[in-house]
């Protein structure tokens, strides 16, 4: 697979292990390997293939093989594996389904991979509490599915079919979010692995508690550097009476984006509110065959018993005229509200077809929603200044926007522009209040803009809680934090 950014050299992972340890591969030897083929059999793996599957994401890093590959079944069998490797501080990695984008799963120092697909078992379905709980493998479409007919969904949805355990970990967002939340909003408990091997619940299933410290938010967006998820409690959401979307284009992305920012500011409840640049209808229209006016368009989703939908649906087509917005474009049956979204799922996909055999830089800026606009047209102007092939869309209801920078990945001086404006645009989110990622996390590809987001102090907290929980730094090492300044 080609790739253009280089993976950042291992460094000092801090106290507790000897420095030349942490510098170098450390791979597990003979005899852990062979205890982990006896206890996993099948379920074990050093294939080429299977290493090589397990050590590629949707990044633009080259990949990264573990030494071997295990998967399991239940939480007992997640805690052995953890045991195991620490007795030889051998580095452990969660794999779910492999979406993420900023190289979280990569063995950037050798070790051994568990792979949490096996485990996907809906535990428990409470409508009464609305709650579900499931294994970590579980995906968002095979909860979805097992949610059918109850009268309540799960509202997270990052876009890609992506694991529950995955999108706990790296506290995973969507289109859903103006209205519903994040992941960091929708996990009531987790059952969590130390990096000792312990069993650990994170609270209790009562919907609210004062007992102790958090655990459940520590966990969640740590990226598999704390402790592993082995299974999750959600919370749920009845579904809306009537839901209705929308499609409207606009002259601007300016005036797009403002209309989104006026009826927010305004209390209009949207339940999603998603805007594509005209580059991106352009992708859509290829891909999917479709014939889009190739203007910024706004996704628009409400949802609410009738008389609520056609009122927010008025408000929000008061304004859209307002801000130079054209005809709405309606739905509210199932399939033809699918119809409406699908582009917008397939929008990635898409604009890779642009420029065939070119690779992309995903950016994921977020800033308050006061400094929505002014920030994307900023961006705008630079990708046009740059010559950059570079699609804009997002979660524009909750200040959210990505640009998927097009380049050929054997091209150095395109890779240098692509990580250049990648880096002019994550400071300028932060110069206008905002974060350097959203909702993708940190991997490897965000560690370096940690202290500018939060400061030096707030880092060496950090660093603090990776070596307390993971003295041995053998949980996905080199990922979110180092270990010391």
């Amino acid at each position: 697979m080609a790739s253009f950014l280089e993976i950042p050299p291992a460094t000092d992972a801090g106290d507790s292990p000897p420095p030349d340890t942490a510098l170098r591969r450390r791979s597990p030897s003979p005899a852990l390997l062979a205890t982990l083929e006896k206890k996993f059999g099948a379920r074990f793996s050093r294939s080429t293939a299977v290493l090589l599957q397990h050590g590629t994401d949707e990044s633009a890093y080259p990949p990264a093989p573990p030494d071997a590959v295990v998967f399991v079944t239940n939480t007992d069998e997640v805690a052995f594996v953890v045991q195991a490797c620490a007795h030889e501080r051998v580095p452990v990695i969660a794999f779910g389904a492999g979406s993420s984008v900023e190289g979280h799963l990569l063995a950037v120092q050798g070790g051994v991979c568990i792979d949490f697909t096996q485990m996907n078992v809906v535990l428990a379905i409470r409508p009464e509490d609305m709650t579900a709980t499931v294994q970590a493998g579980v995906t968002r479409s095979q909860l979805d599915a097992a949610l059918a007919g109850s009268g309540f969904f799960f509202s997270v949805d990052p876009g890609a079919d992506a694991t529950i355990g995955g999108m706990a970990a790296t506290g995973a967002s969507g289109t859903n979010t103006v209205r519903y939340g994040t992941m960091r909003d929708n996990v009531r408990s987790l059952t969590v692995i130390t990096a000792g091997g312990e069993i650990v619940r994170t609270a209790s299933e009562a919907r609210k508690s004062s007992a102790g410290y958090n655990l459940t938010q520590l966990y969640c967006g740590s990226e598999g550097t704390l402790g592993l998820i082995t299974e999750a409690t959600v919370r749920l959401h009845p579904r809306p009476e009537i839901t209705a979307a929308a499609v409207v284009n606009f002259p601007t992305v300016r005036a797009a984006v403002d209309c989104v920012i006026q009826a927010v500011q305004a209390g209009v409840v949207l339940a999603r509110a998603e805007m594509l640049d005209a580059l991106t209808i352009r992708a859509i229209n290829a891909h999917s065959h479709l014939s889009m006016l190739e203007r910024p368009t706004l996704c628009l989703e409400f949802g609410g018993g009738q008389a609520q939908v056609d009122e927010q649906a008025e408000w929000v087509r008061q304004i859209a005229a307002e801000c130079g917005g054209g005809e709405f474009q309606w739905a509210t049956r199932q399939e033809d509200r699918s119809r409406l979204w699908t582009p917008r799922h397939h929008a990635y996909f898409a604009v890779l077809q642009l420029r065939p055999g070119s690779r992309c830089l995903t950016t994921d800026a977020c800033v308050p929603i006061s400094a929505l606009a002014d920030c994307i047209e900023e961006t705008v102007i630079d990708i046009a200044e740059h010559c950059l092939l570079a699609p804009v869309f997002g979660h524009v209801g909750d200040g959210n926007f990505h640009c998927l920078v097009l380049v050929d990945p054997n091209d150095r001086s395109e890779v240098e522009l692509a990580e250049a404006f990648s880096q002019r645009l994550v400071r300028r989110a932060l110069r206008h209040g905002g974060t350097s990622t959203g909702e993708h996390g940190v991997g490897l590809h965000k560690i370096g803009y940690l202290v500018e987001e939060h400061g030096e102090a707030a880092v060496a907290v950090m660093r603090s809680i990776k070596r307390a929980l993971d003295p041995l730094d053998i949980l996905n090492p080199g990922k979110v934090v180092t270990a010391r300044a």
